[in-house]
């Protein structure tokens, strides 16, 4: 198991006025944003407050702040046993959780370590951390290494949708983590499609305003990475771990303080893509296949993982 015409005559046309386009910043501007949507929310919370947090970097500013005292907290969530009958123990993901932790202490995050909680369990350590104060903070990183389906990961017990996870995070709920980066990985399959690849021939000569307050959205400045493509299957070496995680870890010790984040992940999905094929001679179909990994992504700024 692994996101009028409108015809008239020309008398109508002659009587028709150009309307200037009007900036969105200019407050006497007639016209208004509408929701493409049946209904919204009105941004306030439970007490009718609406909801504000610290600023943690300028407006405009291209990358994100990363020179808080601390990185951040890293948690990582292994799941090996299972207690639904049909998943398998997953065999090398202890490899993959030993390499990533040590691969985020490289990169100065305090490193927490789950082993097969049931989903309750998962919630609690999720919502305890999302409850702290991160002011001091750069950012916050959650791993999940499980078996997974369509939109759906495992915990111990049973199967949910990660949004139960990250939703813990928007800036609405955990307002000291408003405008910085919330970072997950996940190794998991997304469904049981098989990607045999295609072979390439070798290329020819003929193929040719400032720092005052502003607003964000709840939901910006999330990156998640997947392991696989949404219906596809995510490969694991019993022995070495995943083919995700083996590149996110190489990527991150050699290249993680140089460049930013979705330039790293660009270059693990070249090293998931050419460096790996399934061997499993035993079992034809399953035999020599490829996978790419996939970035969901709401940053709104270059994420580097400076010096400490």
């Amino acid at each position: 198991m692994s996101e009028t015409d409108v015809s008239g005559d020309q008398k109508q046309q002659q009587q028709q006025q150009t309307v200037p386009l009007q900036d969105s910043t200019n407050k006497t501007s007639k016209f208004t944003d509408v929701a493409d949507a049946l209904g919204h929310g009105n941004g306030l919370d439970s007490y009718g407050n609406r909801f504000k947090a610290r600023m943690p970097v300028d407006r405009y500013a291209s990358e994100y702040n990363m020179n808080h005292p601390k990185r951040g907290l890293a948690l990582i969530f292994n799941h090996e046993h299972f207690e639904i009958p049909q998943l398998k123990a997953r065999t090398g993901t202890n490899v993959d959780c030993e390499n990533l932790a040590a691969t985020l202490k490289y990169l100065d995050f305090d490193v927490r370590v789950y082993k097969d909680l049931k989903l309750r369990d998962v919630q609690k350590e999720v919502e305890k951390v999302a409850m702290m104060d991160h002011s001091e903070h750069d950012c916050v990183s959650i791993t999940i290494l499980s078996h997974g389906e369509l939109g759906y990961l495992y915990a111990k017990d049973c199967q949910y949708k990660l949004d139960i996870i990250w939703s813990y995070f928007t800036a609405n709920r955990c307002p000291t983590l408003a405008g910085k980066p919330k970072v997950f990985f996940i190794q998991a399959c997304q469904g049981d499609q098989l990607d045999a690849g295609v072979s390439l021939a070798e290329r020819t000569e003929t193929d040719s305003a400032g720092s005052m307050s502003y607003k964000i959205p709840s939901h910006a400045d999330f990156l998640i990475a997947y392991s696989t493509i949404p219906g596809f299957y995510s490969w694991r070496n019993t022995q070495k771990g995943s083919w995700f995680m083996q590149s996110l870890c190489q990527e991150l010790n050699q290249h993680g303080k140089k460049y930013d984040l979705l330039t790293l992940l660009t270059f693990v999905a070249q090293r998931v893509a050419y460096d790996f094929e399934s061997n499993t001679p035993d079992i034809p179909m399953m035999h020599q296949q490829k996978q790419i990994p996939c970035v969901t992504t709401m940053l709104t700024r270059l994420l580097r993982f400076t010096e400490k």
